[in-house]
């Protein structure tokens, strides 16, 4: 009998390092969130390699995202222009406000935000842009930063699956006025949840440490100073995250050796639109992502599902924001607002990309779609 392969899609690089720092909080009885040194220690080295000064764990990249909004004064009755291509994790941080999120469409080539669109969407009530540095690629920030001084706007940079991707030499999150990140178990490093904000502001750092740990009173710990958030990493969620750091510059270079492995082998295979990195940036290729193209319009499902039955793991892309069902019956969106990420909606997928995959995973996989996109069913 052969056992069949089995290619997952991403899976953390996990070993000793992880247990033994779990394992030093758990005997020191320093799991909560309200006190252990992982906690301190990993905020500093996360946000010093960041290049901002500052850094606010948090319990998830959704609490990060609404955590940052908050501290900026983002209120009910904002507006928010945003990338619609997104997890909608950075959508729904929006709407916890109370405030609006405006969808921007995106570049056909990095499938970012598109800058030049931004100012068609401003209004008085625009009050920042979130920016999604997605799949690993920065955003071209100048053109989203001269939009945002010339109409006095904040930008705040959703990072979850960029970490350690730079533009123009700067590192993502340090850019705008706060930056965003995601710790899940897929993402570059992980603490299974978690996440985090980074500022090069204190101000803002003090108030979101504040509002993070329920806005708890100076002299009197239940005199509160305002309504707060448990938004809370751990102490041995942080003891992960500081193994993880370890292996962040290891986890990159792995990551980038897979895209051009990938993009080498698929060269010559019609139909394909591949990750690219624009002059300015260093792409982190958090996933590797294609979207079908010409002859293979449509056949997504149909070349997921066949991998899938040769042991290859595969996950379709994120359905805009325009294109929610939610959003569209509350009046919130027009499915037609943003043409170029419908059209990436139902085209596109992630191919295996964990930094843990082996030249032969990387062959049998390459092997594998070749063969089937290669035969029309």
């Amino acid at each position: 009998m052969t056992i069949q392969r089995c290619v997952p899609v991403s899976q953390p690089l996990l070993d000793e390092a992880e247990s033994n720092c779990v394992n030093d909080a758990l005997l020191k009885g320093a799991i909560s969130g309200f006190f252990g040194d992982y906690i301190t220690r990993f905020e500093e080295e996360f946000s010093n390699y960041c290049d901002c000064q500052y850094g606010v764990a948090t319990s998830n990249g959704t609490s990060a995202l609404h955590l940052a909004l908050v501290s900026l004064g983002i209120k009910t009755g904002d507006e928010v222009l945003v990338s619609t291509f997104t997890n909608m994790a950075t959508i729904f941080s929006i709407l916890y406000i109370g405030a609006k999120p405006v969808p921007i469409d995106i570049e056909m080539d990095t499938l970012n935000l598109d800058p030049s669109l931004l100012e068609r969407h401003i209004s008085p009530w625009t009050k920042a842009i979130l920016v999604v540095h997605l799949f690993g690629h920065p955003v071209d920030m100048d053109s989203v930063l001269d939009v945002a001084k010339k109409h006095s706007l904040f930008v705040v940079e959703d990072c979850a699956e960029a970490h350690g991707a730079t533009y123009k030499g700067r590192k993502v999150g340090s850019i705008g006025d706060a930056g965003c990140f995601s710790f899940y178990a897929n993402k570059i490093i992980t603490t299974g949840e978690g996440g985090m904000v980074t500022f090069c502001e204190s101000s803002l750092a003090d108030k979101a440490r504040n509002l993070r740990g329920l806005a708890f009173g100076d002299t009197n710990k239940f005199m509160h100073k305002d309504v707060g958030f448990n938004y809370r990493l751990t102490n041995i969620q942080a003891a992960i995250g500081h193994a993880q750091f370890g292996k962040i510059e290891h986890v990159i270079a792995s990551k980038r050796s897979i895209a051009a492995y990938y993009s080498k082998r698929l060269a010559n295979v019609d139909g394909l639109q591949f990750p690219v990195e624009k002059s300015y940036a260093r792409n982190v290729y958090w996933m590797y992502h294609l979207v079908l193209s010409g002859p293979n319009i449509g056949r997504r499902n149909e070349i997921m599902r066949k991998l899938s039955e040769v042991g290859i793991d595969t996950r379709e892309t994120f359905i805009p924001f325009n294109l929610q069902d939610i959003f569209i019956k509350q009046g919130l969106v027009n499915s037609g607002d943003c043409p170029n990420a419908n059209s990436v909606a139902y085209a596109g997928f992630y191919l295996p990309s964990g930094a843990g995959l082996t030249e032969e995973d990387l062959d049998y996989v390459a092997t594998q779609f070749v063969e089937i996109i290669e035969k029309k069913s």
